[in-house]
């Protein structure tokens, strides 16, 4: 009986080239087939451009298109179907990795791939490799800390209703907001009531060719930045602690 293949979930860092673990880059090379997630609003799949220069065979990577839906329903779906695919791979002896962008269990959609191939291969051996979040990143870069002594810390992604993020802001320390998008403006309209656009951070594609770091927002005010990929860290100075 052929043993069977592992799934690996592998981080491969927030976008600079270099930043994946040398452990996950090292099974990422030795893998079968390697599943590359890809946005439907780009032409190629930005974690896969995060990989260093290999000479890695073109027919090893498989793309999976995803949009940004919060259809958990369809998400689910998809991925079912993706798993289906992998449980055949690991069931004939094949290593499998699925590469995301930053950490694999952070608002990653690996979480629906693991999910999905446990519910149909559950005998399967797997092993997740922790990556570097695009939040971790933006602190490097800025010079900002994420947390000191028993500063109070809160990640979460952008909710649609600002005064939920104005509740959030007024009982932590330092707020991570993730997964932006299209709410910059309603956010940046936020700080600027709460008068803390100087007391907050914005990094877009950090590590990329084109990453966009701003450590002051009250110059972006009536302009239009685009959100994509846009983390913020937002820090309070006297916050309300509950």
């Amino acid at each position: 009986m052929t043993p069977l293949g592992t799934f690996y979930g592998i981080g491969v860092g927030p976008g600079e080239i270099g930043l994946i673990p040398v452990a996950a880059w090292e099974i990422v090379q030795k893998c079968d087939a390697i599943f590359v997630p890809r946005a439907t609003s780009q032409d190629a799949s930005t974690a896969k451009q995060c990989l260093p220069k290999n000479n890695i065979a073109a027919d090893r990577f498989h793309e999976i298109e995803f949009d940004m839906s919060c259809d958990h329903s369809a998400l689910e779906s998809r991925y079912t179907a993706m798993a289906a695919t992998i449980a055949e791979l690991l069931r004939q002896g094949k290593s499998v990795a699925y590469l995301t962008l930053g950490d694999s269990m952070t608002y990653s959609t690996f979480n629906y791939a693991l999910r999905a191939v446990r519910a149909v291969c559950p005998e399967a051996p797997w092993k997740v490799f922790p990556g570097v979040t695009s939040f971790a990143a933006l602190a490097a870069a800025t010079g900002q800390t994420l947390g000191e002594g028993k500063e109070r810390v809160q990640i979460l992604p952008c909710p649609e209703d600002m005064e939920v993020l104005s509740r959030v802001i007024c009982s932590n320390h330092l707020v991570v907001l993730m997964k932006v998008g299209h709410r910059l403006p309603g956010v940046l309209a936020l700080l600027q009531r709460m008068d803390l656009l100087s007391h907050t951070v914005l990094g877009s594609r950090v590590g990329m060719s084109d990453e966009a770091l701003l450590t002051d927002l009250r110059g972006i005010i009536g302009k239009q930045p685009s959100g994509y990929l846009a983390t913020l860290l937002i820090r309070n100075p006297a916050p309300t602690i509950l």
